[in-house]
């Protein structure tokens, strides 16, 4: 089958109202199938001010907000409207990005009409949970996402560690891999700018110590402001830098009074404020892949992060940055302590996360994708001869 042949449809909870790491890399996904030939239309929730344009065709479909996180929307139904448009579109491979009530009624729709169901990993939701106090509900919800993932012809995972977990959840015995690229041209090492830094009121001597991303709870940020005030009691020059924007934000500052906030940085801007920067610390466990973490590493940066998936497939401990288990509030002291007074350290181990990432090329990776999907649709053909469904 040729790519011009595949006609596929996206389901996803978020593609461009709210911009995070998941729904880039969906848009750059479609971006490619559309220029190799790749028939794509998008089914999500569409706000009158998105974060950033959406790349192809994009169905609205019903949605609101989530209690407590008006940011995000909940998809609440596939639509006649969307149903109707599925059937006129006639897709032979249905993508589902999310693992929410719609995508679940989309992959009946799928069934039903024999199409090939992918589904694709972005987030370890169920690891939310426990930053809400809710963690005894996380094996209703594993069984929720293993009743949905077993439903589709396979499911892709971003890194070989998460691919891991799902195997050993049983969520589907077809666990294919999409990992994630780096656009080079606008993470690079190049976008260091000391003036900017001193502007901020950085001493060039400081080391700057890089949050990055939605400032969520889930992102580990009682970890993180730990972390960073056991580091503060050795009494070493360090500015922390915080890119992003969410709703923990007023917490996060009193956390951290003496942080510099810089706001949702976009394109060379957050390149910029990202290469500026002298180690980032992630310690976040929910990522399946960590998006930002290779940003970091194609800026030169080394990664300070917890052990988990997501990482573990990206940082090479010890080469490349620094792993530590998640609740080591001291391990991750003593790594920030090793980075200020030690900068061959922190360039040795920056130059190795930049060769890596120079080996994450977009293209390569989204052509995977095509052979996915084609892979799936000769599964979904082989199971109707052999069953008629």
């Amino acid at each position: 089958m040729q790519p011009s042949e595949l006609r596929v449809a996206l389901v996803s909870g978020n593609y461009n109202y709210v911009r995070d790491g998941a729904n880039q890399a969906l848009n750059r996904l479609v971006g490619y199938l559309l220029r190799q030939g790749v028939h794509v239309r998008i089914y999500a929730p569409t706000v009158d001010e998105p974060a950033f344009p959406a790349t192809g065709e994009v169905v609205s479909i019903p949605a609101v907000p989530i209690p407590g996180r008006s940011e995000y929307r909940l998809p609440v139904a596939l639509s006649r409207r969307a149903r109707q448009d599925l059937a006129e579109f006639r897709p032979n491979v249905l993508h589902i990005a999310s693992p929410d009530f719609v995508s679940h009624r989309a992959v009946t729709w799928a069934r039903r009409n024999k199409v090939a169901a992918v589904a694709s990993v972005h987030t370890r939701f169920e690891t939310y949970l426990s930053y809400y106090h809710l963690q005894w509900f996380e094996p209703a919800v594993r069984a929720l996402l293993r009743r949905l993932y077993h439903r589709c012809e396979l499911v892709m995972a971003p890194a070989e560690s998460t691919a891991a977990v799902l195997r050993a959840q049983r969520m589907n015995r077809d666990i294919a891999m999409w990992t994630r690229g780096i656009d080079r041209e606008q993470f690079n090492s190049g976008r260091r700018d000391m003036g900017w830094r001193r502007s901020l009121g950085i001493g060039d001597d400081e080391l700057v110590v890089v949050f990055l991303g939605r400032i969520v709870m889930e992102k580990n940020l009682n970890v993180f402001a730990d972390a960073v005030r056991a580091f503060a009691e050795r009494e070493l020059h360090h500015r922390v830098l915080v890119i992003g924007e969410g709703p923990a934000r007023p917490w996060f500052e009193e956390q951290l009074p003496d942080a510099i906030f810089v706001g949702e940085q976009t394109g060379d801007d957050l390149a910029r404020a990202l290469a500026s920067g002298d180690v980032l610390f992630n310690p976040s466990t929910t990522e399946a892949f960590g998006n930002v973490t290779l940003e970091a590493m194609a800026c030169g940066l080394p990664v300070l992060a917890a052990l988990a998936s997501g990482t573990t497939n990206i940082v090479r401990d010890g080469e490349s940055g620094t792993l530590v288990d998640a609740a080591d509030i001291g391990g991750f002291a003593d790594a920030l302590e090793a980075y200020a007074r030690d900068p061959e350290l922190r360039r040795r181990q920056g130059e190795a996360g930049l060769a890596f990432a120079k080996t994450m090329d977009w293209d390569r990776i989204n052509s995977a994708v095509i052979r996915h999907y084609q892979r799936a649709i000769l599964k979904r053909e082989r199971l109707a001869r052999m069953t008629g469904r």
